[in-house]
């Protein structure tokens, strides 16, 4: 008898059959229901082993039957109802979407409502083995040191891309399509990290707001692909050509994965599997019983107990071996670390990561908080963990868009974040360096809103972040209605401080991760919190493509290619890097306590040096000695005798002749 879990293809006596099994430690009898092309239901008893895993090995199941749940209660403590089918939580693939739009149709997934749901309640599909040609692709592994990544949305990244047909834009075609190929190796991006792409779930409030979760970060069903994004009837083929185009041009393909919270919301709100399987074994409670709710989601999954656990390793490896993925990004990753219940970094789950043969190849990175006591856990993470490192992000925007003349803050986030991550023999990749991120402001807005224009998300703009650290230059949005002189003058100042923020962000120790359309002027229009915003809000506006932009950024990922302390992930020393002030002395700290002067130079490598001016007036510079080449500036001169004069917000970079 089979315990791995899920419906698997299993020969048996020569004869091929599907071997069901589902873990239930809270149910007294399971019948695994099948349905027919008519929707017609067959049940079938299940036996139970001493694990509490119920199976049943059945001969003769097509590829492509549709089946589910009923557990019958065990006492008046389970939440088993065997009038609602509970989907598998191992499904691989997923049919109908829960209309949770009006309180008449959540009540059908409602574990205190008698009737059956059968009809309306989403069922998994059995999957034959896969007979994809992956012609040799295997995982790319691509440094560390080497690896700038790009996050980006399937269907946002190519929806209004004219130049793709029009029946695969938005959708894993569209990102597999040579157009789109071409476009991220010009960039220079190593990795995509894709939004969520598991089976997901709008949210009730949305629905009743006809609105949809665009982020995707309400999961269904975690192992089964989200069809939505797929143009052709086939979304597992579909997906996997995606990974293959991508590979074979020498990008890695990293999913955000959300295992800190289902979409089962609160205790009393419609439930769809895991409730109704066993709520004990997969979910946080607190003294009263209710769900501990340290994600803001109403629920928090418990990995701490061996169900959990085994839950997630075993998703993880699917997604490795059936969809070569390279690696994962973690939404609210404290939650994985959680253990009865605090955040503990040697928990037994990040011990089977880092042990697992085929995962401990890949990338791992977190976004390392959640909402719970003691969620923040930016720098506890493990050792093999990249980390989102929130301070970099809030460092270098204070510095550039409030001129909070920082210089202390600005070394240290574009060393490495040395105070947070030089522990444990970790290195400066586990810093991953971001400005902006699918939550928050772009950078197009980052430099043209001071506050947040949520009002289409149906909140009252009481949602997203208030603390965004951005400066509109003096205009609240768009200039396009000023005259053309004050008009000109904005944008050139934004393009400036965009440029200053981008060549931050590139140059810094540690691993990069750009927004998709950062590089080219994407906005949101002050949307900070467009996860509900499946529309040309969110959707990538390649119409407006600024190009400028896009050399700027393209020329600091080549740049930064080509200098040794950048791809060498180590720490910077005395022996590689001097901070430098404007005269060229070496920064004292009175220097580094001035606030006032917002100026500095940081020679690296003795080869490489970096002009950094973030006030409002020219600032002359006395240069090094040596003879010095302009590399990349927008308002630079070289003059002889005088040092260098730097206008407003550049970022300078020159090269030792």
């Amino acid at each position: 008898m089979s315990t791995l879990l899920g419906a698997n293809v299993e020969f048996r006596n020569n004869q091929q059959g599907v071997n069901f099994a589902l873990y239930s430690s809270q149910a007294s009898r399971i019948e695994l229901c099948l349905f027919d092309d008519n929707d017609q239901e067959q049940r079938i008893a299940m036996a139970k082993n001493e694990q509490d895993i119920w199976h049943c090995w059945l001969a003769n199941v097509a590829a492509g039957t549709k089946y589910a749940y009923r557990l019958y209660p065990k006492d008046e403590k389970s939440l088993n109802n065997p009038n609602k089918l509970m989907l598998d939580p191992y499904a691989k693939k997923v049919v109908g979407k829960p209309d949770l739009s009006t309180a008449t149709k959540r009540a059908w997934f409602l574990l205190n409502d008698p009737r059956d749901n059968a009809k309306v309640a989403p069922k998994g599909v059995v999957t034959a083995p896969s007979d994809f040609d992956w012609q040799g692709d295997d995982l790319l592994q691509i440094p560390w040191a080497n690896s700038i990544l790009y996050e980006l949305h399937v269907k946002g990244f190519t929806q209004l891309r004219g130049d793709l047909p029009a029946h695969i834009r938005g959708t894993y075609a569209g990102l597999a399509h040579p157009k789109s190929i071409t476009y991220l190796k010009q960039l220079g991006i190593t990795a995509v990290e894709l939004l969520p792409v598991n089976y997901a779930v709008d949210e009730p409030h949305l629905q009743e707001k006809r609105l949809h979760n665009y982020w995707g970060y309400n999961p269904l069903a975690m192992f089964a692909l989200e069809p939505r994004y797929a143009a052709t009837d086939n979304p597992e083929n579909e997906f996997k050509q995606a990974v293959k185009a991508l590979h074979q041009a020498g990008i890695e393909v990293i999913l955000d994965v959300v295992f800190n919270h289902s979409a089962e919301g609160e205790k009393h709100f419609p439930t769809f599997s895991q409730r109704g399987i066993d709520d004990e074994a997969y979910y946080y409670h607190n003294a009263d019983g209710y769900y501990e709710n340290w994600t803001g989601c109403g629920n928090t999954l418990n990995l701490s107990t061996p169900q959990g656990r085994a839950w997630v390793l075993d998703c993880l490896r699917y997604w490795v071996e059936e969809y070569h993925i390279d690696g994962f990004r973690f939404d609210l990753a404290s939650s994985l670390g959680r253990e009865q219940p605090h955040f503990n970094p040697h928990s037994l789950l990040f011990q089977a990561i880092e042990q697992d043969p085929l995962l401990s190849r890949c990338k791992m990175i977190s976004e390392p908080w959640d909402l719970g006591e003691g969620g923040y856990q930016v720098g506890n993470f493990p050792p093999y963990f990249a980390e989102w490192n929130d301070r970099y992000r809030d460092d270098i925007k204070q510095f550039w868009l409030w001129k909070n003349g920082a210089l202390g803050a600005l070394a240290e986030r574009f060393a490495g974040s040395s105070d947070m991550y030089r522990k444990d023999h970790q290195q400066p990749h586990k810093t991953l360096n971001f400005i902006t991120a699918h939550d928050g402001f772009t950078l197009r807005d980052l430099v043209s809103y001071n506050h947040k224009h949520n009002l289409a998300n149906g909140e009252d703009n009481r949602d997203g972040r208030n603390e965004n650290y951005s400066y509109n230059h003096g205009v609240e949005g768009s200039a396009e209605g000023l005259p053309l002189a004050e008009k000109s003058a904005v944008e050139k100042q934004r393009f400036l401080t965009s440029v200053a923020l981008l060549r931050t962000l590139l140059l810094s120790n540690g691993t990069p991760m750009l927004l998709a359309g950062d590089e080219f002027g994407n906005t949101q229009y002050g949307n900070n919190n467009a996860y509900c915003q499946d529309s040309q809000i969110a959707w990538l506006k390649w119409s407006a493509f600024n190009h400028d932009l896009f050399t700027a950024t393209q020329k600091m990922i080549q740049l930064r290619k080509k200098i040794s302390s950048l791809s060498r992930d180590q720490w910077w020393t005395d022996q590689n890097v001097t901070w430098l002030n404007e005269f060229s002395h070496p920064m004292q700290v009175a220097h580094w306590n001035d606030k006032a002067v917002k100026a500095m130079q940081i020679l690296l490598d003795d080869e490489w040096l970096f002009v950094i001016n973030a006030k409002d007036e020219l600032q002359n510079f006395v240069l090094p000695e040596g003879n010095w080449e302009i590399l990349a500036s927008q308002q630079a001169k070289l003059l002889k005798g005088q040092g260098l004069l730097l206008e407003t917000l550049d970022f300078c970079v020159l090269q030792r002749k």
